[in-house]
Formats: C-alpha cells, structure tokens, sequence
C-alpha cells in the first residue's frame, strides 16, 4: 500500500505526509503520521547495506554505511520470523543491556534503525574488521606471547566491567570477541546475558557453547555466577595458546572427559556442594589424578601456570 502522503492533492500541501506501516501483531496496515514513524530511532534507508558479515541464531549482521555521516557501522537485523507480540526477548535483554555499556572493550550500541514494517529492526553497532575465531583460522603462525597477553587483558577489563555491574555474558568464546584493525578487543553478542543479583536467582543451565562451558553448568547447576565467564574465557586463552580449542568435546559426556583429562578428576574435598549437583548422577567420572595443565603449556612460566590453574578451578567461589 503506498502512503496517503503520496496521494495528497496540491491544495492540501499544509497537511502532514502520512506512511503506512504494517501491525506486527495483526499484519494489518495502520497510517501514521511521518513526524510519529520512527520517534528517535531513525530509518534504515539512511544506512547502506555493503555486505552480509555474520547469521547467528539472534540475527543476521551486515557491514553497512551510514548515508550522512559516511562512517561504517555494523547493522544487526533481529530475527523475529517467531515472534507474534513484539522484539524476541533475546535482543530485549541484549539492547536494555548495551544501551547501559560503555566501555572500550565491550561493542557499542550506537542507536536503533527501523524499517517501513516493525517487523524489520536493526542494531546500529560499532564495526569491527573481524572476529578471533576467524583471524584464528587465518593464521598460519599462532599468536606470540606478547599479542596473547594484549588480547587476553583486554578480554579481562572487558569482564571486570560487566562483572563488576552485575552482569554474566554466558557466552564467552573467540567468535563473540570482534577485534578492530587498530587490535582493540571488544565483547559481543549479549543475547544469552543476564543481570544477576546476591543471592543468585536461577538460571538455565544450557548456556554457553560445549567447548566453553563450565563444569557446574556441564552438572546441571542453575546457580550462575561471573566464574562461568572466567571459565569460557580460560578456554579463549588456551586456544590462542595452542592455535587450537583446547576443550573441543563433541557430547557433554566428552566434554567432561576432556575436562578431567586436563584438570584431574573433581571431588568434593575440592569442590564442596559437588555432590549436590543435580545431573551428576548422570556421570560416572574417570579416576584421574593429575593435572596437565604443564604438560599441554610447557613453555608457560610459573605466573602463566598459575593464571591458568586459577581460571579453571573446579570450585566457582575460588574461579
């Protein structure tokens, strides 16, 4: 349906052009004024979509251009082929969330741009030339000593900054850490975040991808805390360590094989409340004694060890 402003006759020029848009409640056209379309958000036609960068489960990212200012931006279109009474609560969370974060190390959201239909909203986002998952690919020499510890402290004050908000990514891993052309790290994807209080609420314990996963989560606790993260991102730094992941499991059963093979067999001496995790009795785990944390980093110095050992600590309080 065109707009009732393309229609208005030339004696009526002091009337305000009006656009149609369509319900997403009923799919239903509804004539607004033009001064009432977009409020503060501006339309999507005053960006140029340059190329498809990213699909994800939460939306589809492109890098675009913004017509007025000229500067490249990100533009994430949120899904929302499912949803019948408004916004996916996923990208919910991840705006009331970005809107509040300022921080070097944590992606910008710079403002949100609609399209003719509400049905077609867009995250207008910081660009980042490319993510770690994908420069690990590329690489043909893994990163030295020094680009892993610029990498990793930005990851790290990343953290502290939403940790210190109250605030758990849960999906910490190296295709959610962008990297701009300048080296500068920044977390994205807040679709999985959630705000957490003391004492923690409950939370899903199907969060974070296998490889990066905690073991409490992997045993079914709902109690969720900032040690998830430090756990996901101890994966992050093992794998720019090695150029490879460094928990790759193809099941949860794998994955704590994997875990136990590297860390030793948990207990409850060294994890109190172990034994109260509700899928535990779903495991039989393996009698392995000994931590090979040294053996999968030999060249590590004792400081680099203990960085390591203390972000995996099988006990959340002591991560």
């Amino acid at each position: 349906m065109t707009s009732s402003g393309a229609n208005n006759s030339t004696n009526n020029t002091n009337e305000e052009t009006k656009t149609t848009i369509y319900s997403m409640l009923t799919d239903q056209p509804i004539t607004i004024p033009d001064s009432c379309l977009f409020g503060t958000c501006r339309p999507v036609s005053e960006f140029e979509k340059l190329n498809c960068i990213g699909k994800g489960t939460y939306g589809v990212v492109y890098r675009g251009r913004d017509k007025i200012s000229q500067e490249i931006v990100a533009l994430k279109k949120v899904r929302m082929e499912n949803e019948q009474w408004g916004l996916p609560i996923s990208s919910m969370r991840e705006i009331n969330l970005l809107l509040n974060l300022r921080h070097e190390n944590i992606v910008e959201l710079r403002e949100i741009a609609v399209g003719k239909s509400l049905r077609s909203i867009f995250l207008v986002m910081t660009y980042c030339e490319q993510d770690l998952a994908s420069l690990l690919d590329h690489m043909s020499q893994p990163f030295t000593e020094a680009q892993v510890k610029c990498i990793a402290l930005q990851l790290f004050r990343g953290l502290n900054y939403i940790h210190k908000r109250f605030i758990v990514h849960r999906d910490i891993k190296v295709s959610n850490l962008l990297l701009t052309d300048s080296g500068c790290l920044k977390i994205a994807d807040f679709g999985l975040a959630r705000q957490f209080t003391l004492p923690n609420g409950t939370m899903t314990p199907m969060v974070v991808t296998l490889w990066y996963r905690a073991p409490e989560l992997l045993f079914g606790s709902k109690y969720q805390t900032t040690a998830i993260d430090i756990w996901s991102a101890g994966c992050v730094l093992g794998e720019l360590l090695c150029h490879r992941p460094l928990l790759p499991g193809r099941s949860e059963i794998q994955q704590i094989d994997l875990i136990i093979d590297m860390f030793g067999t948990p207990t409850e001496k060294i994890w109190p409340g172990l034994n109260d995790l509700p899928s535990l009795k779903n495991f039989t785990l393996r009698q392995q004694p000994y931590n090979n944390v040294k053996q999968t980093f030999p060249w590590l110095s004792n400081a680099g060890l203990r960085l390591i050992n203390f972000m995996f600590m099988y006990d959340p309080t002591k991560r």
